[in-house]
């Protein structure tokens, strides 16, 4: 991208040229893929590569034209055997985290700088098995140049546990915070109603009977009537999380405006 923008100041190129030659240096075309490269620099949230139903050699081609062209790979709902295969072909030349919960890689060349905004969001859970999902939504903020703040376990099981892990995160500023529920669903309008801080709610697959597989909670929470609530698919961290990071971005652009008089 920089190289086009030279030629277009030395005056070797026309402005439709680089036009033209900056929509095709943000894919990357490898057998059977299609790769958006540039997706952060152009909508703020990196591509994500979805792992499942992917051979695991196709899942280590496609991290590595992320590493050769953007110096960063993040992979979802890894299994084992991929985790494995991209241990073995990443570790040690580069920086590999795994998240098991969350069936998460993040590997990354050595030299790459993650963003940072310098703002916070929050991640709750209703119950422990909701945890994965939460963690999904955790690394993709984190990838996204937030900190965040967590508490699980808090569902309204027991009404009270949710009350002291909110006011902190109330008192921390966060920007948005993501909730996260399986069976009826309830946590994130309860918490929508307490606070002025735009509420994520995540259904999770979690639940049995009529509202199996998440439909009860996904139900319920587009049926909320408390404001300030909008609600993503079911098991969907990954969008959640880059949901609430969106938010925080705004937040730090603006906050930097106004420091700068703009």
């Amino acid at each position: 991208m920089r190289a086009i923008l030279e030629r277009l100041l030395r005056g070797e190129i026309s402005i439709e040229d680089a036009e033209k030659l900056l929509r095709i240096s943000t894919m990357e075309e490898i057998e059977d893929a299609t790769l958006d490269i540039r997706r952060e620099i152009r909508a703020g949230i990196p591509e994500v590569i979805w792992s499942e139903d992917k051979a695991t050699a196709k899942v280590v081609e496609i991290a590595s034209a992320f590493l050769e062209r953007e110096g960063r790979a993040i992979i979802s709902r890894v299994s084992e055997e991929q985790a494995k295969a991209l241990q073995e072909a990443f570790s040690g030349k580069y920086e590999l985290r795994a998240n098991k919960k969350a069936r998460l890689v993040v590997v990354r060349r050595r030299d790459f700088q993650p963003p940072k905004l310098g703002r916070k969001i929050g991640i709750m859970t209703a119950g422990n098995s909701d945890v994965a999902v939460a963690e999904e939504a955790r690394v993709i903020a984190e990838e996204m140049g937030c900190d965040v703040l967590t508490s699980y376990d808090v569902g309204i099981a027991s009404f009270h546990r949710h009350i002291k892990p909110l006011k902190k995160m109330v008192e921390e500023s966060v920007d948005a915070i993501v909730v996260v529920a399986g069976m009826e669903g309830a946590l994130p309008s309860v918490i929508a109603s307490l606070i002025d801080v735009p509420v994520i709610g995540v259904p999770t697959s979690v639940g049995y009977g009529l509202g199996s597989g998440g439909v009860g909670a996904l139900t319920a929470m587009l049926q909320s009537c408390s404001p300030g609530l909008c609600v993503v698919n079911i098991d969907n961290g990954f969008g959640a999380g880059a949901f609430a990071a969106l938010i925080a971005r705004r937040v730090s652009r603006s906050l930097r405006e106004c420091e700068e008089g703009t």
